[in-house]
Order: C-alpha cells, then structure tokens, then sequence
C-alpha cells in the first residue's frame, strides 16, 4: 500500500463512519507552515461542518523498512505545531521497534488500520474512533454498548 492509498483508505473509513454526523473530509489542504518554515500540505483536514470544529491529520503507512523511521518525529514535532487539534494515523510493519513505540506513547499519534470492502469501526480502528469522538464530542461513539451505572439499594 502507498501512502497516498493509506491516507485514501483513511479519508473513505471518516466518510463512511462520520459523515452522517456532518464531517467532511478533505484531501491535500494547504495550512500554514511547517515548524521548518515549508508550506504545510495536511494529508486530511476533517470538518465538522455544524461547529466548523477541525481536525488535521497526517497518515503515514510503512509497509517495509525504510527512511520513514527519522521522520516520525519531525512529523510528530510538526503536529503539534499546527495550532488546531491535530493527529497522525498511522498503520503497516515497516517501522523500526522504537518508532512503534514512538507512536504509541504520543498523545499525537493513533493507530488505525480499516478493513475494506465494509469500513466497519473494529479493533483497528478503535485508537482514530475515539479521538474523532474525543474531537468532536460524540461520547456515544466512546460509550457504545455501555450503560450508565446505577446505584444499588
């Protein structure tokens, strides 16, 4: 998979599962600059279009070894910097151990994965679901098939 296809699969997985909700999904969104003083170009830029609330979204997809180790954490470095709530998505077993690890610790950083031909919210989507949810606040997504507690007597 390249990562123009990953970032595809990902902007189709938002569609399929958020636009009912308002979202719009946006590909290749110029916004700002990069902390190194380039023109930014987000992967997905999700608009919740009642709120006009945004999330930005960079995917990166490593399907082999490869150079993507040393820019996982400028890209991360550069999330952060962008001002709006913001997010990288990523997916595939070419990253190195300590990049995995990278990802997983970061507040910036989900993994997610979605199974065509259906793009079904599943286990590999769970980590992208909650924070759209989170995002946007739509508790529901975070909360389904829980109920309230109530107090015993």
């Amino acid at each position: 998979m390249t990562g123009a296809e990953y970032s595809n699969l990902i902007a189709s997985y938002l569609v399929s599962n958020f636009a009912d909700r308002g979202l719009s999904i946006f590909r290749e969104v110029g916004f700002g600059q990069s902390i190194i003083g380039k023109k930014r170009r987000l992967d997905i830029l999700a608009v919740h279009d009642p709120s006009q609330r945004v999330l930005a979204i960079e995917c990166k997809y490593q399907g082999s070894q490869g150079t993507v180790d040393e820019k996982i954490p400028y890209t991360l470095q550069d999330m952060e910097a962008v001002r709006v709530p913001s997010l990288v998505v990523y997916a595939g077993d070419g990253f190195s151990a300590g990049v995995v690890h990278l990802l997983a610790a970061s507040p910036l950083a989900a993994y997610a994965l979605p199974q065509l031909p259906d793009l079904q919210p599943n286990e590999a989507t769970r980590e992208l679901d909650h924070i759209v949810a989170m995002t946007f606040d739509w508790w529901d997504v975070l909360l389904q098939g829980k109920s309230k507690f109530v107090l015993s007597t």
